[in-house]
């Protein structure tokens, strides 16, 4: 995706890229189809990141406080975080810049402090036998897990679901890299180190948290697991702080989920994947604030479904990871499919690119099966998996629509996005190759061609001036 990202800059994204690399006669279905999953899936990610981070404050204040936590009181501290979001996504992007280097500082400096001080105060530490190689079934319900009913292979898998859910977002640098200056070079970059930070720093805490549990079945029994390893190790109000401290992480998070979110729903109205009015910058706040708002609606009503059960929750995350990583396999996919449309950027993977191609592909194709099977034994309406209903629903409405009455007008791209990209790549001094809905003398589609000189020349001195 980084080295696609490179070659196509434009805060469309996974829909524009399978746009310019499928063929010219597909591209607008592959565009539609790949955005209509791209959108589902980032409306579900900021429910999923919010509704937990609402979860996280109603069970920590019942725990500490005796908070008699309800469906309705957790959904309305969900409004209000998402009220918050909206908020601070009206400041320009200059002072929401501001916001990402205080998200850093929490998720790095932050982690690392929290860890270091619940290690040093924890009165016992477990041996890395037990860290390492303790295998527990918490798939069943008052009864044999999925260990026992299928194999532990079939629980390793479903366990897969929360890392893959929370190494997410890969595209949140594609969304914003029409504000951000040389993002041929500087957005693929992000992408990657994004992921390494938070795969280091996850990975941290995660060895940092099991090691000083204390009474494991005490942790495991209780409604906030994190919640009972801090406070056993630092006390209760030292524990409530450090719990603080993530759900200030967590923040940050929904927030810039809700960013990434309103500028992909920018650039598929700009483009007509959805109503044009969305694709307004507000001219007091130099922002998309229509599709901020639009977002924030969107998520929260997917939330309602939510307040019926825990499976419903695990739903929203299944539907947010299989959404966005179909979104992301599609023009990936095309890369092996139709290899003389990708014409690389700066950022190039070299004789490892189809390789590292071909395997995201497989493992898609694996989360995207995995994902839709049950997590909880025994099988009942309240532990069924509803995300391949969900995403059949989806499906059907992106084919459906597609072939009903988008196909009549849907083009896949405006022209705008072609500028964004030349813009992007006149700051390397690099060409851009863009796609042409013309033909040749015989009649057939000219796949690229090089954009005028004199209109780049013309974009150069409006940059300039």
């Amino acid at each position: 995706m980084a080295e696609i990202l490179s070659a196509i800059p434009t805060s469309g994204g996974p829909y524009f890229w399978a746009y310019m690399l499928a063929p010219p006669e597909h591209a607008p279905f592959f565009a539609w189809i790949t955005g209509w999953f791209n959108l589902i899936g980032q409306i579900a990610v900021t429910t999923g990141i919010d509704f937990g981070l609402a979860n996280l404050i109603s069970i920590t204040a019942s725990v500490s406080n005796g908070y008699q936590a309800t469906a309705g009181k957790t959904l309305a501290i969900l409004a209000l975080i998402l009220v918050s979001h909206v908020g601070v996504n009206l400041i320009s992007v200059r002072r929401l810049r501001l916001m990402i280097y205080t998200s850093i500082a929490l998720n790095t400096l932050g982690v690392v402090c929290m860890v270091v001080a619940v290690l040093a105060k924890a009165k016992t530490h477990q041996s890395a036998a037990f860290v390492f190689g303790k295998f527990f079934d918490g798939t069943g319900e008052d009864g044999p897990g999925w260990s026992i009913r299928a194999s532990p292979a079939y629980v390793a898998a479903c366990g897969v679901l929360m890392s893959q859910y929370t190494i997410l977002g890969y595209d949140a640098s594609a969304h914003l890299c029409e504000e951000t200056r040389k993002a041929v070079r500087h957005a693929p970059v992000g992408l990657l180190s994004a992921i390494a930070g938070s795969t280091g720093m996850g990975f941290f805490l995660i060895i940092g948290m099991l090691f000083s549990i204390e009474d494991f079945e005490a942790v495991r029994t209780s409604p906030l697991p994190v919640l009972k390893i801090l406070t056993d190790a630092c006390g209760e109000g030292g524990g409530l702080v450090l719990m603080v401290l993530i759900m200030l992480c967590t923040w940050h998070c929904g927030l810039f989920s809700l960013t990434s979110n309103s500028r992909m729903m920018f650039a598929f109205a700009r483009d007509g994947g959805i109503p044009h009015r969305l694709h307004i910058i507000d001219a007091r706040f130099k922002s998309p604030i229509r599709t901020v708002l639009f977002g924030a609606i969107c998520s929260f009503l997917l939330a309602l479904p939510v307040l019926g059960s825990q499976a419903a929750y695990n739903g929203t995350t299944s539907i947010a990871t299989i959404g966005l990583y179909i979104s992301y396999g599609i023009p990936i996919a095309m890369t092996l499919a139709y290899p003389h449309n990708f014409k690389r950027g700066p950022f190039r993977l070299g004789r490892a690119s189809k390789i590292i191609a071909a395997v995201a592909c497989l493992w898609i194709g694996i989360l995207t099966v995995v994902f839709c099977l049950p997590a909880v034994n025994p099988v009942t309406s309240q532990t069924f998996n509803y995300t391949s209903a969900a995403l059949g629903i989806v499906g059907l409405f992106a084919f459906a629509s597609w072939f009903l009455w988008a196909r009549r007008w849907f083009t896949g791209r405006c022209r705008d996005h072609c500028r964004v990209c030349i813009r992007q790549l006149d700051f390397l001094g690099e060409g851009m190759v863009g796609r042409t809905d013309s033909t040749d003398s015989e009649g057939r589609h000219d796949r690229h061609h090089r954009l005028k000189s004199s209109e780049s020349t013309g974009l150069k001195r409006t940059d300039q001036k």
